[in-house]
């Protein structure tokens, strides 16, 4: 990591962002007091990451672990609950994650979507105020995504705070009030989905070249960026009213589309890892 400073108030669900290397799996080990800081110290609660675990203050669901054969979701829910000095009901626990209804049933037993609510019902078993996730649907398909989400909201709305990590940008976009991308071990950008997506031009504004060149496009009113794909230009602007009008003002208007820019074509051009397939 180089240099992260990251705050995340009470009740806030926050989605954290980057490439395969970035350091989202280090900045969660570092916050969870799995690995030591080379330099710089963390604190959760005000105190020791290890001591906010231990206490139950902080849950987590990694990627590792499978299921214990033989053992019912109950029997297991239960059994972790007991190691903190202040559990979460364990029928309040079953009902948030969703299984009260497979609470008999052998945990070796179940897909892999309900095995990752069972995942996410022992991190909840300490009766947590911090839950931290990382990649937590992953593998997952649409209707066990959708029921993960669907069960985490409920937490969240109890006054709880989330920090999740995910390579899926939509789900990122529609389940967090703030999202951080980090890129090579620091913070490129802090902020809600739509901050993000407007930094780096919020509207993306395409239209044929139909043989001219692209000087001067770049100085358009409101782009910030300009690809050109073979004979099609695409503008990424701050304000497409402006650039539009600019446009037609110089008869650049042949094949004209608009569209809202996405939270992953804002990835992108903030961690310059390739071009976006954002339409237009």
């Amino acid at each position: 990591m180089d240099g992260v400073d990251l705050d995340i108030a009470r009740g806030e669900t926050i989605a954290l962002l980057g490439r395969n290397g970035a350091g989202k799996s280090t900045t969660i080990s570092l916050l969870l007091g799995l690995d030591e800081p080379d330099s710089g110290r963390v604190r959760l609660f005000g105190d020791a990451p290890e001591h906010a675990v231990i206490s139950g203050r902080v849950g987590a669901m990694l990627q590792e672990g499978g299921p214990v054969r033989r053992t019912t979701v109950r029997e297991l829910v239960s059994f972790v609950a007991s190691t903190y000095p202040r559990p979460l009901p364990l029928a309040e626990a079953l009902d948030l994650a969703g299984l009260t209804e497979l609470a008999g049933r052998r945990v070796d037993k179940l897909s892999g979507g309900q095995w990752q609510r069972v995942r996410f019902a022992i991190a909840l078993a300490g009766s947590p105020e911090l839950i931290v996730l990382d990649e937590p649907t992953a593998a997952l398909d649409v209707e066990a995504r959708r029921a993960f989400w669907t069960s985490m909201r409920a937490y969240a709305r109890r006054g709880n705070t989330v920090l999740f990590s995910t390579h899926y940008m939509e789900e990122a976009d529609d389940n967090a009030d703030r999202i951080v991308i980090i890129d090579h071990g620091r913070i490129v950008a802090d902020g809600s989905g739509e901050s993000i997506k407007h930094a780096v031009g919020g509207h993306l504004v395409a239209f044929d070249l139909a043989g001219r060149g692209t000087e001067g496009l770049g100085t358009l009113p409101g782009v910030v960026a300009v690809e050109v794909r073979g004979d099609r230009a695409r503008l990424r602007t701050d304000d497409s009213d402006a650039t539009v009008m600019a446009l037609a003002g110089l008869g650049r208007i042949k094949g004209l589309e608009v569209a809202h820019a996405t939270l992953e074509g804002a990835f992108l051009a903030l961690t310059g890892t390739g071009k976006t397939e954002e339409t237009p």
